[in-house]
C-alpha cells in the first residue's frame, strides 16, 4: 500500500498538478511577474539576444495554464480544488512530516516538483500556502534540507511507518485530488486509443513533443464544469510502473491495495491503459 500511494503521489505531483501550478503561476502577473521573470533571465545565457530569448519563453508559457484546461470558466473550480486539497495536506503535515512517516519517500519528491517550483516559491502562491496551509509550507522547507527538520514533531522517528500503514489524514488528500485527476487520466487514455488507432505511429516513433505540439485535446468533467486540457502520453508513462508493480503482487496484497484506493476513489488509474505502451529513448516517450 506504501508502494502504490509513494507512487501516486509521485505521478500526480509530475503530471496531476499542472493545472494549478500553472494557474497560480501565469495568472496573477501583478503578484508574481517581477520574480518569474527574473528566474526567466538568470535561466538565459549572457547574450546580446538575452532579454528577447527571455519575452519569447515567457509569452510562449503564459498560455501554459490555458493548455492544461484553466479558463474563465474553470477557474472557479481549480481554484476550489486546490484550496480544498492543501487545507487537508496541511491537516495531513500537523501529524507526520512526509507523507508516509519520518523520511520522504518517491511520492514526496514528486510532489514537491509543483509545490516548491511553482506554489511554493512564486509570491502569490508562496503567500497563499503560508497564510492558509502553514505546515504544508514547512514540509516544503523540510524537503529542501539534508536533515529531517522537524523539530515540532515529538518522539521524531526515522523511518517509513510500520505495518505498511498508510495514515488515516491522507485519504481526504487523495480523494480530493482524485476529483480531478481521475476524470482527466479517462478522458486522455481514451482520446489516445482513438489517436493510436488513427495515426498508427511506428514503434520508436516519438509519443511527445513540445508543449504546443501534443497530440490534442480531450474533455472531461470535474464537479459540473467541462474542462478541456491537452492529453499527454507522459501521464501514462508515469502510471506505467505503478500498475506492473501492482499487477505483480500477490492477491492477498492487491486486495488491500485495491480496497485503499477504493476509499480515495483513485483506483481507476489502475486499469487506465492504453492499447500501446510508452519507454524512453534519448530523453524522450516512444511508443513501443
Amino acid at each position: 500500500r506504501q508502494q502504490v500511494i509513494s507512487a501516486l503521489f509521485d505521478v500526480i505531483g509530475t503530471d496531476g498538478l499542472l493545472r494549478p501550478a500553472m494557474h497560480y503561476r501565469w495568472n496573477f502577473p501583478d503578484d508574481n511577474l517581477a520574480f518569474v521573470r527574473y528566474h526567466f533571465l538568470h535561466s538565459q545565457r549572457d547574450v546580446p539576444e538575452r532579454e528577447e530569448k527571455t519575452e519569447a519563453m515567457m509569452n510562449r508559457m503564459r498560455h501554459a495554464a490555458m493548455i492544461f484546461g484553466v479558463t474563465e470558466q474553470s477557474q472557479p473550480v481549480v481554484e476550489a480544488l486546490y484550496l480544498e486539497y492543501l487545507e487537508a495536506l496541511n491537516i495531513h503535515f500537523e501529524h507526520h512530516p512526509y507523507l508516509l512517516g519520518w523520511r520522504p519517500c518517491i511520492g514526496d519528491f514528486g510532489l514537491l516538483a509543483p509545490m516548491y517550483g511553482h506554489l511554493g516559491r512564486d509570491p502569490y502562491p508562496a503567500r497563499l500556502m503560508q497564510q492558509r496551509a502553514p505546515a504544508v509550507y514547512r514540509w516544503v522547507e523540510r524537503m529542501n534540507r539534508e536533515d529531517q527538520d522537524a523539530p515540532e514533531s515529538f518522539n521524531a522517528g526515522s523511518g517509513f511507518l510500520a505495518n505498511d500503514e498508510v495514515p488515516e489524514t491522507l485519504i481526504p488528500v487523495m480523494k480530493i485530488l482524485a476529483e480531478d485527476f481521475v476524470p482527466e487520466t479517462l478522458a486522455a487514455a481514451d482520446f489516445i486509443d482513438r489517436w493510436l488507432a488513427e495515426r498508427q505511429p511506428d514503434p520508436g516513433a516519438v509519443a511527445v513533443g513540445r508543449l504546443a505540439e501534443a497530440l490534442g485535446t480531450a474533455d472531461f468533467i470535474v464537479r459540473g464544469e467541462t474542462i478541456t486540457a491537452q492529453a499527454q502520453p507522459h501521464r501514462f508513462y508515469l502510471l506505467q510502473p505503478v500498475q506492473e508493480a501492482f499487477s505483480m503482487m500477490s492477491d492477498e496484497k492487491q486486495t488491500k491495495v485495491r480496497a485503499l484506493l477504493e476509499a480515495c476513489g483513485i483506483e481507476r488509474p489502475l486499469t487506465a491503459v492504453p492499447s500501446r505502451r510508452t519507454a524512453r529513448s534519448d530523453n524522450l516517450e516512444v511508443w513501443e
